[in-house]
């Protein structure tokens, strides 16, 4: 019988209704712990890396686990045709580790950022959401290995539970995803028509995107959970006869090439007010960010602080903010200056999201719940600092940036933070 390896990640949690979902389509779960020996991995006939919140979605959903060395042998299998299935935080890995949508090399594509719900132009809400959802294959998707079972017309109510499910990628490679047919799902209403507006998009993914598959067919990145629900199962029975076809299979990769990232000197404005927030207890994702790239060969020491900025003219108001706790709390967090946590021979990096959201909210929420006026803006990010005993650092930081593990192009701008 077929054996398809259930892979788990420390926060994975959907090992159950996976396995089960694998059963009912006449196959065999086998549970594939991280640590596994790879071995183990290459005796399987295909794998779904499940869901949950592999390390805790420390520093950004799936970047951790998409970093572990099981994932360079998953990549190699799926080069021999073997289907890769990657539900909810296991399609954020996929992202994450560039299997999808499938570029030269593996270069990260696109992302899967932040729930935005959305209802005319208008953000109703952000962050988790957890419903059933409907959705469709794409109008072109092509031939795969998960929609065999499913016609234009199928329409498929499952659920959605994410707080990060929402697809964003360039221009130019969305035009070539829609051109190859590669969107497999999109989310849809229960008749099967589509539309932009949240319920029936549930976080503002582009174009309703709910999954996509890679070039050769062979992975799959969907955000929703076929798994939990009957509805889900002809996902798995495609699953099962892609497999037993043993069609003879050919690797393919997307042509589009991302645009170089450039790394620019933060600039703070004249009115701007600073406010750089510390942890009292230790940040366990700074240790996880530090321990991963020591296991990648890069000695480093990791800090990490929230970072706040605020557009106002009037240095009274930053002290009424404060007092407000809205941007962090006294019992578990202090500020701190620049002076006080950098040196010489530290560098540091200022990651924003392109849309920030939560800067956007903590506005909204002073003015409305403090009656704070006089505030331009609040911008959101975080403070990364490396530092190194044995190598200078500037020699560590672009090794650093290319394991894109404290910042996704296509959802975050990153800078250079300097010390005033």
């Amino acid at each position: 019988m077929m054996k398809i390896a259930v892979v788990q990640f420390p926060g994975s949690n959907c090992e159950r209704e996976t396995m089960l979902a694998v059963q009912r389509a006449g196959m065999t779960p086998v549970e594939f712990l991280w640590n596994d020996s790879s071995q183990k991995l290459r005796e399987m006939d295909g794998y779904i890396i499940i869901g949950g919140f592999s390390y805790e979605d420390r520093s950004r959903a799936g970047i951790i686990a998409a970093l572990d060395p099981v994932m360079k042998e998953i990549k190699l299998q799926s080069e021999l045709g073997k289907p890769v299935l990657g539900i909810c935080n296991g399609a954020q890995i996929l992202v994450e580790t560039g299997l999808v949508p499938g570029l030269k090399n593996y270069q990260i594509g696109m992302a899967l950022t932040e729930n935005k719900r959305i209802q005319d132009g208008k953000i109703l809400g952000t962050g988790f959401y957890n419903s059933w959802i409907h959705m469709r294959t794409g109008d072109r998707v092509r031939q795969n290995a998960f929609t065999r079972y499913l016609s234009k017309d199928s329409v498929l109510s499952i659920p959605a539970a994410h707080a990060e499910g929402r697809f964003v990628m360039p221009v130019k490679l969305l035009q070539e995803i829609e051109e190859e047919g590669l969107n497999a799902f999109q989310y849809c209403d229960a008749q099967g028509n589509r539309d932009d507006n949240f319920p029936v998009n549930p976080n503002g993914s582009l174009r309703n995107i709910a999954a996509i598959i890679n070039k050769a067919g062979n992975v799959m990145a969907i955000m929703p959970h076929p798994e939990r629900t009957f509805a889900g199962d002809p996902i798995f029975h495609s699953m099962k006869e892609y497999i037993k076809e043993k069609t003879p299979f050919k690797q393919k990769t997307l042509s589009y090439q991302p645009e170089p990232v450039k790394i620019i000197p933060y600039d703070k404005k004249d009115n701007t007010h600073e406010l750089i927030v510390k942890l009292i207890i230790t940040d366990n994702a700074a240790l996880t960010v530090q321990n991963t790239l020591r296991q990648l060969g890069i000695p480093v020491t990791v800090n990490r602080m929230m970072y706040w900025h605020v557009d106002t003219n009037f240095p009274e108001t930053i002290e009424k903010i404060k007092q407000t706790g809205v941007l962090y709390n006294d019992r578990k967090e202090y500020l701190v200056t620049p002076e006080q946590i950098f040196s010489s021979a530290a560098k540091a990096f200022l990651v924003k999201s392109k849309d920030d959201m939560i800067g956007q909210q903590k506005l909204q929420m002073l003015r409305d719940h403090f009656s704070i006026d006089g505030v331009d803006a609040i911008h959101h990010g975080v403070l990364w600092i490396f530092s190194s005993e044995n190598v200078k650092i500037q020699e560590l930081a672009e090794s650093i940036l290319a394991t894109n593990i404290i910042f996704n192009p296509n959802a975050h701008i990153c800078y250079e933070y300097q010390c005033p």
